[in-house]
């Protein structure tokens, strides 16, 4: 398995917010103090603005150095342009490791998957699920799926991969809930998964299989994670049911699929995502 992460990202921090370094930096406490997956750490690198620049637009990359908030829960951070370019290439070194036939798991901040070709929003400033996506497309692989199991839709997302050849997007998500998007399937590839609030675990998990089923259908040679561990039961920003042992399962699903995944670390804000993260590594790897 290998890791994807450094200690840069953790360098910025805003008082309350639930997008808070400790995500990262306990997560990787877990993992180098844990026995049952042999981990091979690996550094995010770097990625060139061209590449950013299939997804946003040139005006969004020059907003991210302009000292203004973007919305009041996206502030803006002395240096978020670069932080973001980082995670970025968290997502796009993970995708390359798993065309390459090896698990990988970009354990970066910051999230990404709200953020849409123009508008930084939810916590995310670059999309890099979209990024390394369109990165896959432009440089051989014939179809790349997007699966999102984060509790918020990944609207940026959505809009982004919306009616490109070759990709296709999964979404399941809780709504009602922010962004407020995700209530149905947009134009010939996006396809979504409402969840209503504090559904039965079993409710949330059997939409998780249809939308796993819908996936397969569409033939994948990639498959790209948003992994979002925020439908967990004890999530203080969501409303959901999910435990470790579900997403030990969506590992374990994602594997199966017999073809390259890797993912990208989206939400998740309880004090137990690092045993979350694990559980779902297990999966992949089914330890």
């Amino acid at each position: 398995m290998k890791i994807v992460t450094d200690t840069l990202c953790t360098g910025y921090s805003q008082p309350g917010h639930p997008e808070r370094p400790e995500r990262v930096s306990r997560t990787q406490h877990k993992l180098r103090n844990q026995t049952e997956l042999a981990i091979d750490w690996v550094d995010p690198g770097h990625v060139d603005d061209s590449v950013i620049l299939r997804a946003h637009s040139p005006a969004h990359l020059a907003r991210l150095e302009e000292p203004e908030d973007f919305t009041p829960d996206t502030p803006y951070f002395d240096g978020i342009g670069q932080y973001a370019r980082r995670s970025v290439a968290g997502a796009i070194t993970a995708m390359n490791a798993a065309r390459r036939g090896e698990m990988a798991f970009s354990l970066m901040r910051p999230p990404g998957h709200h953020a849409t070709r123009d508008r930084a929003m939810g916590f995310c400033y670059l999309n890099s699920i979209a990024v390394a996506a369109l990165e896959a497309l432009a440089t051989g692989t014939k179809r790349v799926a997007v699966f999102d199991f984060d509790v918020h839709h990944g609207n940026g997302t959505e809009a982004i991969l919306c009616d490109v050849h070759g990709a296709a997007f999964f979404s399941v998500h809780q709504w009602p809930l922010y962004p407020g998007t995700g209530t149905e399937n947009v134009g010939r590839n996006c396809f979504n998964y409402p969840v209503r609030p504090c559904a039965p675990r079993a409710e949330y998990r059997a939409t998780l299989e249809r939308a796993l089923e819908d996936l397969k259908r569409f033939k994948p040679e990639l498959v790209a994670v948003s992994a979002g561990f925020d439908a967990y039961a004890h999530d203080p920003i969501a409303n959901e049911a999910l435990q470790a042992e579900d997403y030990y399962w969506l590992g374990q699903q994602f594997r199966k699929l017999q073809v390259p995944v890797f993912s990208v670390l989206e939400g998740g804000y309880s004090l137990d995502l690092p045993s979350l993260i694990l559980a779902y590594l297990k999966g992949l790897e089914d330890k």
